[in-house]
């Protein structure tokens, strides 16, 4: 039987990222769902950047939780609203830890404007922190992602496949964003992988009555509402996935599906 060697060459696949000791920048991550991914990502050892804009108590006691489980973290203050501040960010957040391995663009604002009420204002103000921003965010990172050929996870929603009444300036800045994923996934291949995870009922409003959220349940065919730590756990997924990049996860419990059910 004739035995043959293989050298390691352009062809050959990485195996499972693994993620201790690497560097990682959360925006959003003083409350909510940016607050439960940069836990999860701190149980997993990483060194992360705290992005808050208004909840500095809240991104000093993910720090500090960050380091109890064995992480690194440090704490910047940014207002997302300002493209100028989101490439401010990034250039701290590179200096913080001397580069960076994952961006994870969590921080967005969910802003109920009824479409008669949409406005100049309204539009603007949606599209700057869901869409301009976390684009300002990852070109300003980029040089940092490819020297470490990292990777980067943004938090797009699924009302961009099925859209929701009154939310129609978020709706399509989500829907932009999942297209910028796209975008994104060609353009830095193959030094950096781009994902995206879509939350379905997930932390949904404090404004929102119980009989509305049971009906929201009812229509999930996993019949709960989503958990942060269910989020959290589709962006360490794809973190440490080293042949996955383009595509985005639906965290909904199948709504999803179920929205397209004909029975």
């Amino acid at each position: 039987m004739e035995e043959r060697s293989y050298a390691p060459g352009a062809m050959e696949a990485p195996g499972t990222v693994e993620l201790a000791g690497q560097r990682a920048l959360v925006t959003g991550a003083g409350q909510r769902l940016g607050q439960a991914i940069a836990l999860a990502l701190g149980r997993a050892k990483m060194r992360i950047v705290v992005h808050y804009r208004t909840s500095r108590e809240g991104a000093e006691s993910t720090a500090r939780a960050i380091v109890q489980a064995g992480g690194e973290a440090v704490v910047l203050g940014a207002d997302l609203a300002s493209r100028d501040e989101a490439r401010r960010l990034a250039d701290a957040s590179v200096s913080a830890f001397g580069g960076l391995d994952l961006f994870v663009a969590s921080a967005a604002n969910f802003e109920r404007v009824p479409y008669d009420a949409v406005d100049d204002a309204a539009f603007d103000r949606t599209l700057a922190l869901n869409l301009a921003s976390p684009f300002a965010l990852a070109h300003r990172l980029t040089p940092a992602l490819r020297a470490s050929r990292g990777s980067m996870v943004f938090v797009t929603c699924t009302s961009a496949t099925t859209p929701f009444r009154n939310y129609l300036p978020y709706v399509v800045a989500k829907g932009a964003l999942r297209h910028l994923v796209r975008t994104l996934s060609l353009e830095l291949a193959p030094d950096v992988r781009v994902n995206a995870v879509a939350p379905g009922t997930v932390l949904p409003p404090s404004t929102m009555d119980a009989a509305e959220l049971e009906r929201l349940r009812t229509r999930i065919p996993l019949q709960r509402v989503g958990r942060p730590e269910d989020v959290a756990d589709a962006v360490l997924f794809l973190a440490r996935s080293s042949f996955i990049t383009g595509h985005e996860i639906a965290v909904d419990g199948g709504r999803s599906v179920a929205a397209h059910d004909s029975g």
